[in-house]
C-alpha cells in the first residue's frame, strides 16, 4: 500500500519551488467542502482521485486503511503574509474539526489527524513544513461528503479581509425551496458572531444556485433564499440595515455544473463586503 504521506511531502515541497512566484492557486484546483484554507496561503498543488487506498503511518489496526474518495492539497505561504508557526497551522484545524464532531485520532504540533464519523467515515490529514511556510490536507472520504464546510466566524472575517468576500456552504434548504433548515443554526451563529464583532461591517448575502432547471427560476430562488438567511439573521438581533439580499442564481459558479461535485460547490451563499 502506498504510504501516502511521504509523498505528499514530497510533493508539495515541489511545489512551493515552482509555484511561490506565483501565488496563485493552481489551475483546476479548488478548496475542499470540509473546511477553508489558513488566512494568506494559495493553493500550490492540488490531486483528486475518485477512489484510492491509503495507509496512515500515524495509525495502526482498521483505522490506518483508508479508503474512497481522496483529496490532496498543498498550499504555501504568500510574500506578502505574516508567518506563522506550523504548531498554528495544526491546532486552527483541530478546533474547526472539533466543531463538527471530529475525533482527533494522532497530533504532534505540526501534524494531524482527525476522524470524522457522520454516516460515512472522513478522515483528514493536516502536516506542516518549513516553519509553516507550506502545508498539506489529505482527505478521504468513504463516499461523497455533504456540503457542510465549518462556518467560522474568525475564517469568514479573513476570508472577507483577504478577497472582499467568501463562500458558506452550511446553510441548508431543502430543493426548490428557500426555507432555511434547522441544522444551518451553527453556521448562522457563526455570522451572527462575526457580524456583532465587527459592527461597522455590513454585508451582501447573495444566493447562488446550481444549473439545474431554468435561469429565471433559479434567480428567484437564489434571491429567495438570500432573502431567507437575511430574515434569519435579522431575527437573531442584527440590525436589518446592515444586510441586504440579492440572488444570482447560476450565472457565477465556481465549478462545473456537468457533475454533482461541481454542482455542490456552486450552491452556495456568499458573504460580499459593502463599503
Amino acid at each position: 500500500m502506498l504510504r501516502f504521506s511521504l509523498a505528499l511531502a514530497v510533493a508539495v515541497g515541489f511545489s512551493v519551488g515552482t509555484a511561490h512566484a506565483q501565488e496563485t492557486d493552481i489551475q483546476g484546483g479548488h478548496d475542499h467542502l470540509l473546511v477553508t484554507r489558513m488566512p494568506g496561503y494559495y493553493l500550490s498543488s492540488y490531486d483528486e482521485k475518485d477512489f484510492d487506498v491509503l495507509e496512515s503511518p500515524y495509525l495502526s489496526g482498521a483505522d490506518a486503511k483508508w479508503e474512497g474518495k481522496a483529496y490532496r492539497l498543498g498550499y504555501s505561504i504568500k510574500a506578502s503574509s505574516k508567518p506563522i508557526s506550523m504548531a498554528q497551522i495544526a491546532r486552527n484545524y483541530e478546533a474547526a474539526l472539533k466543531k463538527i464532531g471530529g475525533k482527533v485520532m494522532a497530533s504532534d504540533g505540526r501534524m494531524l489527524v482527525v476522524k470524522l464519523q457522520k454516516g460515512a467515515t472522513t478522515w483528514i490529514e493536516v502536516q506542516a513544513y518549513n516553519d509553516g511556510t507550506s502545508y498539506s490536507l489529505l482527505i478521504v472520504e468513504s463516499k461523497a461528503m455533504e456540503q457542510e464546510v465549518v462556518a467560522d466566524a474568525a475564517a469568514l472575517k479573513a476570508g472577507i479581509a483577504a478577497d472582499g468576500k467568501i463562500a458558506v456552504y452550511g446553510i441548508y434548504f431543502d430543493t426548490g425551496k428557500a426555507v432555511v433548515k434547522p441544522e444551518s443554526a451553527p453556521t448562522l451563529e457563526q455570522i451572527v458572531k462575526l457580524l456583532k464583532d465587527n459592527p461597522k461591517l455590513n454585508l451582501y448575502v447573495v444566493g447562488h444556485t446550481d444549473g439545474a432547471g431554468t435561469a429565471d427560476l433559479n434567480l428567484k430562488l437564489s434571491s429567495d433564499r438570500a432573502t431567507a438567511v437575511v430574515q434569519a439573521l435579522i431575527g437573531k438581533s442584527i440590525g436589518a440595515t446592515r444586510l441586504k439580499a440579492a440572488g444570482v442564481g447560476p450565472y457565477c459558479p465556481v465549478a462545473t455544473n456537468r457533475d454533482e461535485a461541481g454542482k455542490a460547490r456552486n450552491r452556495r451563499v456568499e458573504l460580499v463586503e459593502r463599503l
